[in-house]
């Protein structure tokens, strides 16, 4: 048998396409055959391997006829059949078999292949015009004399550049059919890039317009296209306009599917996405989608768009909606197909990121479309939040115009955008959702039903809430409302005039210097319409130096405030705040714990929007009684004023500086809250209030009156005439209305007292720290020596068989009952060892020295343990008990006083205090009240023993209410305290 050398040596003459051409018939178009060509086909793979039909075979052919043009001095009398026999065996046997593209490449056929193509590349006609980026033109111009058609007359020039030789496609089929199967492996991928399989290719598709040709081209480009490497390649040879002239010159759906995927595959980056806009790829996808004539196709463009548009281009955007492409896309959001229906919702959702597109997309059906697709996904059934994000960026970006917040509010789309405000697990997004928000500022209707639905709360925990992980918009996913002027002079044009006076009259800014053109609502902060001043010159300490934030403002613009991840939730707050009457929404506890929370614990210094906010509604008479109600006014003193937050109590927490900042703004906003309270109309609101409101809200004001009112005649009226001291504290035992209830209580209880007496210094100790040491002499101490002096006549015996000295004559004079016992009608009279039952030794200690006359001696410590230690059931409880049995009420004042010393000195803690009260005494009750309401006692501490007294006197608050009333009042104890 002749070698694949020997029989190009006999061939002789004959041109270039004679020399590729095969007698074979095959597909002259795509896969379309006659009805014969399949059957021959399939009875020759079915048919037993001949010699002819091996890979070694076949690749000698392949090497032979790809070698043949390089040389020029060939055998031109070439038998051509074992070409063709080796171009089919390859791709219906070998390349298809397990592992046979493997083998091809492993055996080198595809170098062959390559040279193959790239010299059909060269012979091809040229074309009548290169596009720009295209593959360069360095082919032949004129074909070589050849065999003619069997029938027809043979081609121009001119008609070859659509349509080469009938025998040359058939060549061109095989060939790039077998390289388009072999690229569906990465190594073979890698190895045409190394080899520079894709020049020939793009050369191919540039010269060569029959639709089978087009169809295998664009199908191996697109395989290739799976690589970076080669993408980039592919781009830089000059693919994509041709392809583009595929998609409007091809009329084969098996073409056009190939074409579409080929650019699907091109888009792998985002600078690939725009070049593929910028060369106009998009458009005719769009006009494709419309007018597709079946099923295949319309997956393949969906699938296509989809991946164009990730991070939508404002070139893509344009030409899609330029291209009838937006009401094919809204209709296919219902197809059947799932996967259809899902790459066309994304489609629509990457649209959004553009905003000259979204008002036509609104129209279009969009906003429906993707409310229900979000609102299907967060169902119970629903998808994971990774699938909900990009339609939930879609529905923010969609709240950025007019007409499609209209649209989304008709639909639904405020309650589901407030639905994931609340829900956790798409914290992520909740900074996003407030920001789309804001594009409802103005639109009264959906601020009362955001109201409604409870977002206040929600903005005000977002103030200290952590900036979302996702990238900022950037500026062409700005309001389309107003679109940019694109003037080369940047003149103002007449609608950027009429812009400005909208945002002016609407108090988006102050004046025309302080926009610019460039200017968008996204971009920066607007001012607040009609901001007060700061009644307080104290209160501009902690407002910050304004910034500029908007890119492109002229240097005579006016600056703005920052504008930070909180900015969207103030803004809403302010607008909500100017409401006639916000107290409904914005003076309650979960609103105010949120600002305090932001103004105390900004890293840097709070917005000053957030100051007014607080300043507009202390300023508000219509908030008065509702922050009375919400003990807001207790709160704004404990936290801004004493610095104790909700989460600093108990416990305490490290808080930043700006300590003086915050206490002075506390004082602004309390006077505020005076002058509103001292007013008519606040004197009958509190008024009412406490002698007809509820139980709940008499002791709310009760506990909030000594905050904010200064005018004796009002406070000594509502709280000692009109019993509403007595009504606080009463109510200390029962369920706390608030957090921080009780260091409410003992703050207003302190105040109440500086009102009441206003003369104590606050310098002053309290009245227990009894430090002194003792300065009388001890006259006991003589009757325990060795040689006492004078001799005892009298030992009183213990339980413990412990006998103590005494002197029966001072002992009978020290109280009634030792008078009767000792020189009364008892036996006990004449007994020189008296019997003291039930008494231990060290609860004697201080009896026999108070009966022998001792006063302050020290004695009457040595019974009381240590702070920290339990007083009930103690050695001093047990003494205190016996100076009572034994009318000792000078002993039982020295025992109070002795405990006292111990645990409400210095080294005493407000835990002591409860302690000290269990003891159920009232003159330690009053010691213990004085203690707590001290004038210099720190507030925490006051709070921390207010505590303690409500946890020891339980159910019965009778005694404690009389000791603190004691207290308030600057009645000494013993005293009636008046009604």
């Amino acid at each position: 048998m002749p070698t694949a050398a020997a029989l190009v040596k006999k061939r002789q003459g004959g041109g270039v396409w004679a020399r590729l051409t095969l007698p074979v018939p095959l597909p002259s178009e795509g896969r379309r055959e006659s009805r014969a060509e399949p059957q021959a086909r399939a009875k020759m793979a079915a048919a037993k391997p001949t010699p002819t039909d091996s890979l070694s075979f076949c690749l000698a052919q392949l090497t032979a006829a790809a070698g043949e043009g390089l040389g020029g001095g060939k055998d031109a009398a070439i038998n051509e059949t074992p070409l063709g026999r080796a171009l089919l065996a390859l791709r219906t046997r070998h390349v298809k078999a397990a592992g046979g593209i493997e083998r091809f490449r492993a055996r080198g056929g595809l170098r062959p292949l390559l040279a193959l193509l790239r010299r059909a590349a060269a012979a091809g006609p040229t074309p009548l015009q290169e596009g720009s980026g295209s593959a360069p033109s360095s082919v032949l111009s004129t074909v070589s004399a050849g065999p003619a058609p069997t029938s027809g007359p043979a081609p121009s020039a001119s008609s070859s550049t659509s349509s080469p030789p009938a025998r040359l496609r058939k060549t061109l089929d095989l060939a790039l059919s077998i390289l388009a199967n072999c690229c569906t492996e990465g190594a073979c991928r890698a190895e045409v890039r190394r080899l520079g399989g894709i020049f020939p290719l793009v050369t191919i598709l540039q010269c060569v317009k029959t639709d089978s040709i087009q169809n295998r081209t664009a199908r191996a480009l697109g395989n290739l296209a799976m690589e970076p490497e080669s993408c980039g390649d592919i781009h830089s040879a000059g693919a994509v306009p041709l392809l583009v002239e595929s998609l409007t010159a091809c009329q084969d759906s098996q073409c056009l599917q190939s074409v579409v995927r080929a650019l699907r595959n091109l888009a792998d980056s985002p600078q690939h996405r725009l070049a593929l806009a910028q060369q106009g790829a998009v458009r005719p996808l769009a006009e494709l989608l419309a007018t597709a004539p079946d099923p295949a196709l319309t997956s393949a463009l969906v699938r296509a768009l989809l991946e164009l548009s990730r991070g939508c281009s404002r070139a893509c955007a344009e030409q899609l909606s330029l291209g009838g492409g937006l009401g094919p896309l809204v209709s296919l959001a219902s197809h059947p197909k799932r996967a259809v229906r899902e790459a066309t919702i994304l489609t629509l959702a990457n649209l959004c990121a553009q905003g000259l597109v979204r008002p036509a997309l609104g129209n279009a059906g969009g906003v429906e479309v993707l409310l229900g697709e979000l609102r299907r996904r967060r169902g119970p059934n629903g998808a994971s939040p990774a699938f909900q994000q990009p339609l939930v960026r879609a529905v923010c970006l969609l709240c950025r115009e007019a007409i499609n917040r209209a649209r989304l509010r008709d639909a639904g789309g405020l309650e589901l955008l407030m639905a994931l405000l609340q829900d956790p697990r798409a914290s992520a997004w909740h900074p996003r959702v407030v920001a789309a928000l804001v594009g409802f500022l103005y639109d009264t209707g959906a601020l009362g039903r955001l109201q409604a639905l409870g977002l206040v709360p929600l903005l005000a925990g977002q103030l200290c809430g952590e900036a979302g992980d996702e990238e900022e918009e950037g500026r062409e996913a700005a309001s389309w409302d107003f679109p940019e002027e694109r003037t080369p002079e940047r003149a103002e044009a007449g609608s950027f005039r009429s812009l400005r006076s909208w945002l002016i009259s609407e108090g988006y800014a102050v004046g025309p210097g302080d926009i610019s053109p460039d200017w968008s609502p996204e971009c920066c902060s607007p001012p607040e319409p009609s901001e007060p001043a700061s009644p307080v010159p104290g209160a501009t300490s902690m407002q910050t130096p304004r910034t500029p934030r908007t890119p492109g403002r002229s240097p005579g613009a006016a600056p703005d405030e920052p504008w930070g991840h909180e900015g969207p939730a103030l803004l809403l707050l302010s607008r909500f705040s100017q409401a006639p009457d916000p107290s409904g929404a914005l003076v309650t506890g979960p609103a105010l714990r949120g600002l305090l929370a932001y103004v105390t614990g900004a890293p840097g210094p709070p917005s000053p929007r957030a100051l007014r906010i607080l300043a507009r509604l202390t300023c508000n008479p219509a908030c008065l009684e509702a922050f009375v109600r919400s003990y807001g006014a207790a709160l704004l003193r404990a936290w801004l004023v004493l610095g104790v937050a909700p989460d600093d109590w108990p416990a305490p927490r490290a808080r930043p500086a700006r300590r003086n900042q915050h206490r002075e703004l506390g004082e602004m906003l309390l006077q505020n809250l005076t002058v509103q309270a001292e007013s008519p109309f606040g004197v009958g609101a509190l008024t009412h209030l406490l002698l007809s409101g509820s139980p709940e809200d008499r002791v709310a004001c009760a506990l909030t009156l000594p905050f904010i009112c200064r005018k004796p005649s009002l406070w000594r009226r509502l709280l000692l005439d009109q019993g509403g001291l007595r009504l606080l504290l009463t109510a200390l035992n029962r369920p706390a209305p608030h957090p921080l209830f009780l260091f409410f209580a003992a703050d207003s209880l302190s105040c109440l007292q500086g009102l009441v007496s206003p003369t104590v210094s606050s310098a002053l100790p309290p009245a227990m720290s009894l430090d002194q040491d003792p300065a009388s002499p001890c006259l006991y101490e003589p009757l325990l020596g060795s040689a006492p002096i004078p001799a005892p006549d009298l030992h009183f015996l213990l339980d413990s068989g412990l006998r103590l000295p005494a002197q029966r004559a001072i002992s009978a004079t020290a109280s009634p009952f030792f008078r009767a016992l000792l020189a009364g009608s008892f036996a006990e009279a004449q007994m020189d060892l008296v019997p003291l039952r039930g008494l231990s030794s060290s609860a004697a200690w201080p009896v026999l020295h108070h009966l022998h006359g001792c006063r302050g001696c020290g004695a009457a410590l040595g019974p009381v343990p240590p702070p920290g230690q339990p007083l009930l059931g103690s050695e001093a409880e047990e003494a205190l008990e016996a100076a009572g049995r034994f009318l000792l009420p000078q002993l039982e004042e020295e025992l109070e006083e002795a405990v006292g010393r111990i645990h409400l000195g210095p080294q005493g803690g407000p835990e002591s205090v409860g302690e000290v009260f269990r003891l159920g005494r009232p003159r330690l009750a009053a010691h213990c009240a004085r203690w707590t309401l001290g004038p210099g006692q720190c507030p925490r501490k006051r709070a921390l023993a207010l505590v303690g007294l409500v946890e020891a006197a339980g159910e019965e608050v009778g005694p404690l209410a009389e000791a603190l009333l004691a207290v308030v009042m600057g009645v000494e104890a013993g005293q009636r305290v008046p009604t």
